[in-house]
């Protein structure tokens, strides 16, 4: 069985479907509230390396959080981004899953999480 971290907002539909796929398929899962407790660092190092060539696709782009921000992320440090992202989960792509500790998924395509949990 696979070792499944779900990082989740109760009240984001994306992330309510996502969990609702893991189910269906028997997936077991820790679901933690992204709002709460935001991603451990190593797992955010993780996504940025995972995710280097665009890093804004770490961030929830369409969010109130990000928009007041107006931020230039390319400008910013890996540090920086680090910092910002554990500040306000809101920030954060959801869901944000992680998956035998070394694989991110951000958020919630039926097929992209089919090829990634099931067929690997």
């Amino acid at each position: 069985m696979k070792k499944i971290i779900f990082y989740s907002y109760l009240k984001c539909s994306t992330c309510r479907k996502a969990a609702k796929w893991l189910k269906s398929k028997d997936f077991e899962f820790k679901l933690i509230d992204i709002v709460k407790e935001p991603p451990l660092i190593n797992y955010l190092n993780l996504a940025l390396e995972e995710y280097s060539d665009d890093k804004k696709r770490i961030f929830n782009v369409r969010g109130k959080a990000f928009k007041t921000l107006n931020l230039d992320i390319n400008g910013l440090s890996r540090e920086e981004i680090i910092q910002l992202l554990l500040s306000d989960g809101k920030l954060i792509k959801r869901p944000f899953l992680i998956y035998e500790g070394k694989k991110v998924i951000l958020g919630f395509n039926e097929i992209q999480y089919a090829k990634q949990l099931i067929l690997v």
